[in-house]
């Protein structure tokens, strides 16, 4: 038979897989959690209890995981690549680096396979409204077969090329604004609250004057809750930033912003704030300054 699988049912995959089941493309599923494979039947999908019978018959996945390591695990040790007809398409969604996304593309057409990088960007806040922005790179055969599903979760499908890399490439690059942007939301509200504003004042003005950004606007709210419901960990964040450092490196260029986003990011971590909101970056900058940005909304 042929269909199209989805592995990885989390914060992102989940509205991916639920806008394409909305378009009218059906869809079998995996998550390690019960309870996102529920979600996932309970939208139409097909669950099934492993990423391989997922994949059984199909000539179309999408992997929508957190590491290069994941991805690995999942298309070859969780007999992925296996399970799928011959000649299938691949669509590794994930922000890894543009060489692991070289490496595992070669190893996926080693046994027959095509890989199209489409590393996506909007967070869980678009990817729940299909407007996700997404940077397609690889095999013409694999863009072509994958663009109506890439097109059913976006607001914009970037076509960039046949290297697999290039995908990934863009992604890290964008990465290195979004976390930089992140952080520099944390030091000014608290810089803000240390030097006597309002936080929701400072946050008015702020997002509606020239210093905004996307990041400022859609996280800012969320650094003046005391318990937000994580929609992208600090932990995710992390890694990534990491993957921007890591290219740096390779391609030779100093980023000293960057480095300084991935150390503020890095404390928060190590406060536990890993697995929390990636907003709760905020809370290393609280610990420095002893500047509470969510204390107008827990008093």
């Amino acid at each position: 038979m042929s269909g199209t699988a989805f592995i990885g049912l989390g914060m992102m995959g989940q509205g991916m897989a639920r806008n394409m089941l909305s378009k009218g493309i059906a869809l079998r599923g995996f998550d390690l959690n019960a309870a996102a494979r529920t979600r996932f039947a309970n939208f139409g999908g097909t669950a099934c209890v492993t990423a391989a019978l997922a994949a059984q018959g199909c000539d179309m996945v999408f992997v929508m995981v957190q590491t290069a390591a994941q991805a690995r695990q999942v298309l070859f040790a969780d007999g992925v690549a296996a399970a799928l007809d011959p000649q299938s398409v691949i669509v590794l969604c994930s922000t890894i680096s543009a060489s692991d996304m070289r490496r595992i593309s070669a190893e996926v057409a080693a046994i027959g396979h095509d890989l199209l990088a489409a590393p996506v960007s909007g967070g869980q806040v678009g990817a729940d409204a299909g407007t996700l922005t997404i940077m397609a790179s690889g095999p013409e055969r694999a863009m072509k077969k994958a663009l109506p599903a890439l097109q059913a979760v976006a607001k914009k499908v970037h076509q960039l090329g046949t290297d697999p890399g290039l995908g990934a490439t863009y992604k890290v690059v964008h990465q290195l604004a979004a976390g930089v942007h992140l952080v520099a939301a944390a030091e000014l509200m608290a810089l803000g609250v240390k030097a006597g504003c309002d936080p929701h004042k400072l946050y008015e003005i702020v997002s509606s004057s020239a210093g905004n950004s996307w990041m400022f606007g859609d996280r800012a709210p969320r650094m003046m809750e005391a318990d937000p419901r994580a929609t992208s960990s600090v932990d995710i964040f992390l890694k990534d930033m990491s993957l921007v450092l890591q290219t740096g490196e390779e391609t030779g260029v100093p980023l000293p912003l960057a480095q300084a986003a991935f150390q503020m990011l890095k404390a928060a971590g190590e406060m536990g704030c890993g697995p929390s909101d990636d907003s709760t970056v905020v809370r290393a900058y609280e610990e420095v300054t002893g500047a509470v940005v969510h204390k107008a909304i827990t008093e």
